[in-house]
């Protein structure tokens, strides 16, 4: 896949230059700095993020990152933190103990007090589904405990899904909106995304009670291998399948489907996967020649916060749509639609 800067990260890039040059005191012909209100985003470990996203906006103090845990035996991960895919995936492989766990409120609170001493004067903190973890809880206490104002988001979803969300805040952010507006436009990104995968056992959901025992047992003992969604923020079985090959093909047919139901050129996609990569490659592939309005998708690894769940071989596809702040504000100029056509890059490789 071809490794190139889309539109709307050149614009983004671009309006973040603008509003650096504008605070630097004693600059020339600076433009005046924005009236807006300053809007951090905060989200945790699960968003998925592109890397090179993390790196730029956590550098300029816009995005914070909060790391979820993840236990493999006694010892306990911080994701973002610790390098843990090689050792997760070996735990996995020999069904040795994996947990998770949501974040402190006390990191929430170091997160947006951070935000406060960089000068930004508002927050919005954007989390996984609640039906599948307490972070968003987390989130709201500590919000209670700061003067800077913070506005939590329930993603109802995980992965890249959640992580649009979070780029569309960043777009939003970017584009001097407040603090309101920045959340209104995510929660819009975020209502149109969806997340389908397949997982070739339901065990480790099982053991990590995102689902239930009677349906692990009967998916084994009939060697299913089950498609699911997240949907009203939890994992729902959508189909069952005889084989692995048929469930990927079944995967696509879905996604496309998906993607043939929304307006022409405006979705987006990003492939999850786990200890798999070549068959993710394949997968995106395949995605990019049935959907060729869309950009390529984005490949990535899946968040070690949620590989501990699907387990090893999960394969996860994204559904969103594109976002610029001009669509959120209702426009539909011509710069606004190109430069939302594909948010992040085409392909991470095996991050």
């Amino acid at each position: 896949m071809t490794d190139r800067e889309p539109p709307a990260w050149l614009w983004l890039k671009e309006r973040l230059a603008r509003l650096r040059q504008s605070t630097t005191p004693g600059r020339a012909g600076a433009e005046p700095p924005p009236v807006a209100v300053r809007t951090a985003v905060v989200t945790d470990s699960a968003a998925a993020l592109p890397a090179e996203w993390v790196k730029a906006f956590v550098a300029d103090g816009r995005l914070i990152v909060v790391p979820m845990p993840v236990m493999v035996g006694e010892e306990i991960y911080g994701e973002g933190e610790d390098d843990i895919t090689e050792t997760l995936a070996l735990a996995l492989a020999a069904g040795s103990s994996v947990r998770t766990s949501r974040p402190s409120p006390g990191q929430f609170e170091q997160a947006y007090l951070a935000a406060q001493s960089r000068g930004f004067e508002a927050v919005v903190s954007i989390h996984i589904s609640a039906g599948l973890s307490g972070t968003a809880d987390a989130a709201r206490l500590a919000a209670q405990r700061v003067s800077i104002p913070v506005e939590v988001i329930d993603s109802r979803t995980v992965g890249m899904a959640q992580g649009m969300g979070v780029q569309s805040a960043l777009l939003a952010a970017a584009d001097g909106r407040s603090a309101t507006e920045v959340r209104r436009f995510a929660e819009e990104r975020l209502g149109r995304t969806k997340v389908y995968f397949y997982v070739p056992s339901l065990e480790q959901l099982r053991r990590g009670g995102r689902i239930g025992t009677a349906a692990s047992l009967l998916g084994t003992m009939l060697s299913i291998k089950p498609i699911l969604a997240v949907d009203g923020g939890k994992i729902v079985p959508l189909e069952r399948v005889r084989s692995a090959a048929k469930a990927v093909a079944r995967l696509e047919e879905i996604v496309a489907a998906d993607v043939n139901s929304r307006p022409s050129g405006r979705s987006r996609l990003a492939v999850h996967h786990f200890g798999n990569l070549a068959e993710a490659e394949r997968l995106a592939s395949r995605l990019g020649e049935n959907c060729p309005d869309c950009p390529p998708p984005q490949i990535s690894a899946l968040p070690a916060v949620l590989a501990a769940h699907a387990g090893l071989g999960v394969l996860a596809v994204v559904v969103g749509e594109s976002s610029t702040p001009g669509v959120a504000a209702g426009g539909s100029s011509a710069s606004s639609s190109a430069a939302g056509k594909n948010l992040a890059k085409p392909s991470e490789g095996g991050n």
